[in-house]
């Protein structure tokens, strides 16, 4: 079979936008999850275990979320991947957000470890700062991502979903 060089391209431009698609759905779906959490952590602390396990629940399925994110942008033929080969000068900036990746998800799950496990959380308050300064470094992480995908494919991915 002979693949002419202008199908090759097309069939790459196809690709590139279904998996920017597929990264703009799951953008807002990551979206909502961050707005879960902070929504939880705004509750009374007062409510004690109420509020730990709304925030438990919001947590794990930013988890969940997260992980997701993760898997979607490091994959391979993924959006670092190919703005690393496509637009090289965007390499760190990659190299910054894929160790966020790696800092982000420790935090997300080790917070979520104390509240499934029982852990002890004997000033609420600071746990609850902790939090909100995590879910603070999340849409930050966000932004920089949104920046890194206008900047390699000139795709706005949106701020409102």
């Amino acid at each position: 079979m002979n693949v002419q060089p202008d199908a090759v391209e097309v069939d790459s431009a196809v690709q590139l936008a279904l998996h920017l698609d597929r990264v703009r759905r799951h953008r807002s779906e990551l979206r909502e999850s961050v707005a879960a959490v902070d929504l939880a952590l705004e509750a009374p602390i007062a409510r004690g275990g109420m509020w730990r396990e709304r925030v438990r629940a919001a947590l794990a399925e930013l988890a969940h979320d997260f992980d997701d994110h993760v898997a979607l942008t490091e994959s391979p033929g993924g959006i670092y991947d190919r703005a690393r080969h496509s637009a090289p000068r965007l390499s760190g900036r990659v190299e910054r957000l894929l160790g966020e990746h790696r800092d982000l998800r420790d935090a997300i799950h080790g917070y979520l470890a104390v509240l499934e496990h029982g852990g002890t959380m004997a000033d609420l308050p600071i746990f609850r700062e902790e939090l909100t300064v995590l879910v603070g470094r999340l849409v930050r992480h966000r932004q920089a991502g949104g920046d890194l995908v206008y900047e390699a494919y000139d795709v706005d991915l949106g701020g409102q979903g």
